[in-house]
Parts: structure tokens; sequence; C-alpha cells
């Protein structure tokens, strides 16, 4: 099935330029960071070397003000602070849960909310993040998917809250200090799997990783990126060519009639067609596997009949199955599976060839946890009995 409209523009993206004031240069592309200083005043011959000097402040060094790029000279940081600034989103609130989890709310342009969360980890520090307020998908299991979407965010907005977790994490190297991979890092991976589906804001979500990606910036690998998609496939081809992460698929059923219910996208692009795209994926490989992730709801997706249908399935796909353990929140319809339950299906899956980790639920006591993720102040007031409701329409 075919889209009858661009895939990427049915939602509003605020401008990156206000009516007046300056521009703000967090989330410009190389090019349109060339353009624009270009066009306030910077020379041909010089414009080149102003790029890389500029980028490097911001992205590597975690620089905010002109006056600190200090191998530029007083009359050109006078010119960039007459016409640009740096600015991220603000951050309103920072919780910590027990095992080391930081959930951060994070305030955009309009006033409008989205939730980042870092999770460390012995080998990895993940910083999962967001990419719309809110979300149009409408998953019956996940209360992100119970806030109505408001917006796409910018490339700035989503760059940005990496830049904030590093400032959290007082991970900017001091000024003059080396670039790239060396060494340890706190903030190593980047998931996109908070608010929001990224292939419905593609644009946005390409220009903010090719900003991550760069290697005289924040550096990450491109391997060290995840890309977590419901499942649009006319962009899923498109994700391997412009950005070239790695793919991981809400996948949450084994047949049309569950998926449709708990992953509603489902009745757009069925199972058959999300799975051919798939096949497809131009960077598939046993290195670079996609992941399914599926969440574990008793009775509803976690029968052996259930597993036995996922390994069929997804036959002949590199692929790691991720089992998530149902996160509960106020009002959700569906209930975690027992644990034995949720072992026997790893078994099945991994007795047919396919690696099938549990993920460990982290933040829960914060509401952190994947799936969970869900503003304070975009709440979509619903009752139990209207969320159940919902979940039951096919």
């Amino acid at each position: 099935m075919t889209a009858t409209a661009p895939i990427t523009q049915d939602v509003l993206t605020l401008p990156r330029k206000r009516p007046e004031g300056p521009v703000n240069l967090v989330g410009l592309t190389r090019d349109q960071l060339r353009d624009a200083l270009l066009q306030a005043g910077t020379p041909e011959k010089q414009v080149k070397m102003r790029v890389n000097q500029v980028w490097q402040w911001i992205y590597h060094w975690g620089v905010r003000e002109f006056d600190a790029m200090t191998n530029l000279s007083k009359a050109y940081r006078a010119l960039l602070a007459e016409h640009f600034t740096i600015a991220l989103p603000e951050m309103v609130s920072r919780q910590v849960s027990a095992d080391g989890t930081r959930k951060y709310l994070v305030r955009i342009a309009g006033g409008h909310e989205v939730e980042v969360v870092y999770i460390p980890e012995a080998d990895r520090g993940t910083l999962c993040i967001s990419s719309q307020v809110g979300c149009t998908l409408t998953c019956s299991f996940c209360h992100t998917g119970t806030q109505k979407l408001v917006r796409n965010l910018t490339a700035g907005e989503i760059v940005g809250q990496i830049m904030l977790a590093r400032d959290d994490l007082e991970e900017w190297p001091a000024p003059g200090t080396g670039t790239g991979e060396s060494g340890p890092r706190l903030l190593s991976n980047i998931v996109l799997m908070g608010m929001g589906e990224p292939l419905y804001n593609f644009d946005n979500v390409r220009d903010a990783m090719k900003i991550a990606m760069d290697g005289e910036g924040i550096a990450l690998s491109r391997r060290r990126i995840t890309l977590s998609t419901s499942g649009v496939v006319p962009e899923i081809a498109r994700c391997a060519e412009e950005i070239g992460c790695l793919m991981a698929v809400s996948f949450h059923a084994t047949t049309d009639e569950v998926r449709d219910r708990l992953v509603p996208i489902n009745k757009r692009w069925n199972i058959a067609t999300l799975l051919d795209a798939l096949r497809e994926y131009p960077r598939l490989s046993n290195s670079e596997r996609i992941t399914f992730e599926y969440v574990m709801l008793k009775d509803v997706n976690d029968s052996d009949a259930d597993a036995r249908r996922l390994v069929k399935l997804i036959s002949g796909i590199p692929a790691k199955i991720n089992l998530i353990p149902f996160n509960e929140w106020p009002g959700a319809p569906y209930e975690r599976s027992d644990w034995a339950r949720i072992e026997r299906f790893a078994d099945i899956v991994y007795k047919a060839g396919y690696a099938s980790p549990i993920r460990t639920p982290r933040g829960e006591d914060i509401m952190a946890a994947c799936g969970q993720l869900k503003s304070a102040t975009e709440r979509a007031r619903k009752s139990r009995a209207q969320i159940a409701a919902e979940a039951g329409q096919g």
C-alpha cells in the first residue's frame, strides 16, 4: 500500500527562524550553517573554515557563548552574536531512579514538553530521545500513545536533547582536547524510542542524527544509533539510505487481528507488508540485524503458539527479539505476563536460533520505563474505561 501524501509533512514543525531575532544555530546541518554564515557576511573564501570552527565549538566542546570561541577574532564573534544564538530546549525537571536511570522533562518552543531518559549500564550509556510532542499512533499498551499529537520536533530540538543530557553528565571535553570515539563515554548510544514516531518526522530526525554522527562534533557511530518505528513502511528503506542507523520495529503481535488492536498502524501496513519491507532493508546483515521489540502482555500475545508464529514470520531476516515485560501505568488495560511465561516464550525463540534477551525494566519508580513516557502538561485525561474501550476496538 502506498501513501497518497508525503509521509513526513502531515503535522506541524515550527520554523527554525522566528519572524524577528537571531537564528538558532543548533540543528542546522553543515550546508545550512554555511548558508547562514554567508548570509550574515562571512567572506566566501573563509566560510568553510568558519563552519568547521563554529561546528566544533557547538557540538564537540558544548560552548553556548560566542565570546568563548577563542580561535575566532573579536570582530567575527561580534558578528555571530549579532545574527545568531545557540539555544537548547529548557530542562524543567530531572528525576533519578533507584537504579541510576535519569528522566528529564524538557520544554520546547510553545511551552510544550517532552521526556528524555538516560539509562546507564556497565558497558554503555543509552539516551532515549523523543521525536514528536505526543504521538499519532495510539498503541493501546503505550502510555505515550494516550497523549494527543501536538507537533513534530525540529532538528534543533532533537539534537538539543542529546546536548542537554551531555550537560547533565558533564561530558563535554575541555576545549583543545580530541574528538571521536576515544575513551569510555557516559552517553555512548542513542535510541529513538521516546515520544512519537520518528519516521513521521523523517527530515528533522535525519538532520539531527547526521549532526550527532558528525566526527567533528558529538561523534557517535551510526551503529550506536537505533531508530524504532511502529511500521511506517514507505520510509523504512529511506532510513537506511539517508541515516544509516540500526533499525528496531515495535512488533508486539503475531496476527493482524491482535496487532491491529495493539499497534493500529497495522491497519495501514499489515504484518506481511512490514516484513516484506524489512527483508529488503538495504543494510540488513548478520552484523546489523533488525531488532523486533515485543512487549509481553498477559493472555494477549504471550502464548507458546505466539512464540512459534513469531519465529516463523521472521524466518530469513537477520534479527534479534527484545522481549519487554509490560511496564504498567495508571489506567493501563493490560497486565505484565508472568515471569515464567516470559522465560518460556524466550526459550522457544532462542531454540529457533534467535537471540531473545528479556529487557530488564529500568526507571519504573520514576515512570521512565519503555512505554511509560508522557509529559505531565500534555496528558489526555482518559479514564481506565475509556482506554480499555479503545484497546478493544478492531
